[in-house]
C-alpha cells in the first residue's frame, strides 16, 4: 500500500507503533519494522547510554527503517537528540512538549521528524517550521491525553495542512485504519495494539488484565488537573479518583501515581500499578506476533476499502 507515510518512510505498510513508556524496545521496534511497519523505541524517562543500547540492538535485528520517541519534557532531551543525530535513526516522533527548537539539527542530520500535535494550529506552526509529518493523538488513546478525540483532529487538522498526517488513538484494527485513510490521512499509529505483541515486554499479567477488559474498564486519572491519563479501572485508579475529587493537592496525588505505569508494565502488578492502554479494549483480545498483528490489520483494512464504493450504491 502506498500512501504519503509510506514514501516518506519508505516503509511497505502505513503503520507506525507508539512510542510506550517501559515497553517500547528494541525487539519491539525491530518486530513491527521488519513485519513493513515502523517500529519506534520510547526514550522517555531512560538514560541516554540505555536508548543508545536499543538503537544499535535494534539495527542489528532488523535493516528496516525505525525511529525514536523523544519526549520534550524529558531532562535528557538534548543529549538523546544529539543522540539520534549521531546514530543516524531514520526518524523521530516529538511529543509533550514543543519540538521547535530541535527540529533543524535533526533534519539537517537526515532524520525525518514527526512531531505529535493536539491541534491545527499547533499543526500549522510545526509545517511552517520543516515537520516532515505530523501524528494526530485523539484522547482514546492510552497514557496521557489530550482533549480532543480522534476523529475530532482528523476533522480539524486534514484540511489544515499539505504534509502527511498520522491518526493515532483508539485505532487497533483495519477498520479504524480504513476509517482514518478515507478521511485524508496518510497512515495511523498504534500503541495499545502492539502491547499485546509476542515481542512487547509488557508483563504478561497486564496483558491479561487487557485481554479481559471490557469496553467500559477504560478510565481518566487527573483530567480536572490538566494532567489526564488513560488505564484500566483497578485499585489504583479508583483510589486516586477518590483522592482527586476529595481535593487532594496535586504533589500529593503525583507522588501516588509516581511509578505506577512501571509496576504494571514490568512488575506486573495490575491492582496497585496502573495498566496504560486506551479505549478501544473490546477488539484487543489475543496476543500475537507483530507480522501477524499486521497483516490482520493491513487485509481488513484493504477489505473495508473495497467495500466502500458499495455503501453509495
Amino acid at each position: 500500500m502506498n500512501t504519503k507515510l509510506t514514501n516518506l518512510l519508505q516503509i511497505k505498510y502505513p503503520i507506525l507503533q507508539g512510542g510506550m513508556a517501559w515497553v517500547s524496545e528494541s525487539r519491539l521496534a525491530a518486530a513491527v519494522s521488519s513485519a513493513g511497519g515502523a517500529g519506534i523505541i520510547g526514550s522517555g524517562g531512560r538514560t541516554v547510554e540505555w536508548v543508545q543500547g536499543e538503537i544499535r540492538t535494534a539495527k542489528a535485528l532488523t535493516d528496516k527503517p525505525f525511529g525514536v520517541n523523544i519526549v520534550m519534557l524529558d531532562h535528557l532531551k538534548d543529549e538523546i537528540v544529539d543522540l539520534v543525530c549521531a546514530e543516524k535513526v531514520a526518524f523521530v516522533t516529538m511529543g509533550a512538549g514543543n519540538p521547535l527548537p530541535y527540529m533543524d539539527k535533526l533534519r539537517q542530520a537526515g532524520i525525518k521528524v514527526l512531531p505529535v500535535v493536539p491541534s491545527v494550529k499547533l499543526a500549522k506552526r510545526v509545517e511552517t517550521a520543516g515537520a516532515d509529518a505530523v501524528i494526530i493523538e485523539g484522547m482514546e488513546c492510552g497514557g496521557h491525553i489530550g482533549t480532543l478525540s480522534t476523529m475530532a483532529l482528523l476533522s480539524n487538522v486534514i484540511p489544515e495542512v499539505s504534509i502527511p498526517v498520522i491518526a493515532a488513538g483508539g485505532i487497533v484494527d483495519g477498520r479504524g485504519m480504513a476509517a482514518a485513510l478515507l478521511m485524508g490521512a496518510g497512515g495511523v499509529q498504534l500503541g495499545s495494539r502492539f502491547l499485546l505483541a509476542t515481542e512487547c515486554r509488557l508483563h504478561d499479567n497486564a496483558k491479561q488484565r487487557i485481554i479481559h477488559a471490557v469496553d467500559t474498564d477504560s478510565v481518566v486519572t487527573g483530567y480536572s488537573r490538566n494532567h489526564g491519563v488513560r488505564g484500566l479501572r483497578n485499585r489504583f485508579a479508583d483510589k486516586f479518583l477518590a483522592m482527586e475529587k476529595s481535593g487532594v493537592p496535586d504533589e500529593e496525588l503525583n507522588n501516588f501515581a509516581t511509578g505506577t505505569n512501571r509496576m504494571a508494565a514490568i512488575d506486573g502488578d495490575v491492582e496497585d500499578g496502573f495498566v496504560l492502554v486506551g479505549q478501544s479494549l473490546s477488539r484487543l483480545n489475543e496476543i500475537m506476533t507483530s507480522d501477524a498483528i499486521i497483516q490482520s490489520i493491513m487485509a481488513e483494512t484493504i477489505e473495508r476499502l473495497n467495500a466502500a464504493p458499495s455503501l453509495t450504491k
